[in-house]
């Protein structure tokens, strides 16, 4: 008897009668592809690229020269441990640094240790060097690490900043966000710039540049096509505290100055005059031009100059005494250009002062002293 199935089975039946069609049908077209020998393809032919260019065998040169001469530091706090008292170290804060000489000097941004309690240093290799403070010159963004020496220390090469040129190709290594020896390139964008350290001294004679430096390269090299040190990469301007295209590196000049008198005396002998002056916005309220002497130390170069400090007269009221208004001849219209004019000079020089002493123009002669 002829069975009659229900419609729903009818279409359950069809559906598994398409479905082993189409099985089948897959199962030839695959042979089908197999006898095109599709299934045995293999990885295609390498080009040969030919030479490289002469830029970038002098790039990767310099950089395999210069890598070991770049540091990786850790700053460090000490801690102690709240239950068993012991003390460990926790990491702070990172930049970059440079090797400066065999006895084990290394050279990086005061900011980069600022408030640290110790610090580690990285080399090339991945081992790892603990460090000791030597001297910071904090108004020039500068400190000296002291690690021992070692075989694995490569000096960085030297060179000059003093005749550098806008458009020279420059090489910055450091380590970018923690990532290590990086290399970025680019030119010289600017000369002459001046930025603010942390202490809100301005920095004179730095290098702007266009080479990628982002958070981690802060004491780490800025080098010209030579592999010669040129300017320690300090500071970016960036809305959003990453690279935007302007960084900024302290001359060479200045540290090759610096560092050899921290290392010499952990510290830097200042010129001075013994002064303190207005901030130039008080300055720019009481509407004078130059600047305006608000304390004179007892016994400094300027108290033996017979400079007069703001004072109170016998009413009560208070006077400004001696504005300083030019420095041989250099004007001088806020405290700023003060500090940059003695950033020049050397203690033991004597300057010519022209003060304005209650709308009295005069000369006065003083030789510079040492400030701490």
């Amino acid at each position: 008897m002829n069975r009659i199935l229900p419609r729903s089975s009818k279409t359950l039946l069809f559906s598994a009668l398409l479905g082993a069609a189409l099985v089948v049908s897959g199962f030839l077209v695959m042979k089908r592809l197999t006898g095109l020998n599709l299934g045995k393809v293999s990885p295609r032919k390498i080009t040969p690229r030919g030479d490289l260019d002469i830029e970038e065998v002098s790039t990767i040169d310099l950089f395999e020269r210069s890598q070991g001469s770049v540091v990786y530091i850790t700053s460090l706090a000490v801690e102690r441990d709240s239950f068993t008292m012991n003390l460990f170290e926790m990491p702070q804060g990172a930049g970059s640094g440079f090797v400066w000489d065999a006895r084990g000097y290394i050279v990086t941004n005061f900011h980069v240790i600022q408030n640290a309690q110790a610090a580690r240093i990285t080399l090339s290799d991945h081992s790892t060097l603990q460090a000791s403070l030597v001297g910071v010159e904090p108004d020039k963004d500068i400190a000296v690490l002291k690690v021992e020496p070692s075989s694995k220390l490569t000096p960085i090469p030297i060179g000059t900043s003093k005749d550098l040129r806008v458009g020279q190709r420059v090489y910055a290594i450091g380590n970018p966000f923690g990532f290590d020896h990086t290399l970025t390139t680019g030119v010289i964008s600017g000369l002459g710039r001046e930025i603010k350290s942390v202490t809100d001294r301005p920095i004179q004679g730095v290098i702007q540049t266009d080479a990628a430096i982002n958070p981690g390269n802060s004491g780490g090299p800025l080098l010209d096509s030579a592999g010669r040190l040129i300017g320690m990469n300090t500071a970016i301007i960036s809305p959003s505290g990453a690279y935007s295209g302007i960084g900024f590196a302290v001359p060479i000049d200045t540290i090759n100055r610096i560092v050899p008198q921290l290392i010499k005396t952990g510290r830097v002998k200042k010129p001075g005059l013994g002064i303190r002056v207005l901030e130039s916005d008080i300055a720019r309220i009481e509407g004078e031009v130059g600047a305006i002497i608000a304390n004179v130390i007892p016994g400094s170069p300027a108290d033996k100059a017979g400079l007069e400090p703001i004072h109170r007269t016998e009413d009560g009221s208070v006077e400004i005494g001696d504005i300083i208004t030019a420095i041989d001849g250099q004007t001088v219209e806020d405290g700023n250009d003060l500090l940059r004019a003695l950033d020049e000079k050397s203690p033991g020089d004597t300057v010519s002062l022209t003060i304005n002493r209650r709308g009295e123009s005069r000369s006065v002669s003083v030789r510079l002293g040492v400030i701490q």
